[in-house]
């Protein structure tokens, strides 16, 4: 299983984006997913998460300027990160927590998968 990133790119300070991240390959359920992101310099940290029924945590720094949202039907997750600052700008990957099926007995397993990471450039 693997998770595909779109979005991402050069954006103006106080510009907005769309994230997406939909995974490939065959798999059961999606619980907890959502972004995290390594700016130059630093660990790399959570930005937002949701699981499946909802709930949502957001890092104090992006709270009330960036909103994820999932269509569970399309096992998608989304990151509208809005008024943009040059301190957003990093390497932001998609994570989720996957249900994969192992064996015909319907054994599962969760694995922790990552994106490829995409960079986001926050700069007039």
């Amino acid at each position: 299983v693997q998770l595909v990133e779109s979005g991402g790119g050069l954006v103006d300070p106080g510009g907005s984006l769309m994230r997406s991240c939909t995974p490939s390959g065959m798999f059961d359920s999606i619980d907890v997913t959502g972004w995290h992101r390594q700016r130059p310099g630093k660990q790399r940290e959570l930005v937002a998460t949701m699981s499946r029924e909802g709930f949502v945590n957001y890092n104090m720094s992006v709270k009330e300027r960036f909103t994820i949202s999932r269509d569970n039907a399309k096992n998608t997750v989304y990151m509208q990160m809005s008024s943009l600052k040059p301190e957003d700008a990093a390497v932001y990957y998609c994570n989720a927590m996957i249900k994969v099926i192992v064996n015909v007995e319907g054994e599962a397993r969760t694995l922790e998968v990552w994106g490829q990471g995409t960079l986001v450039t926050v700069s007039s």
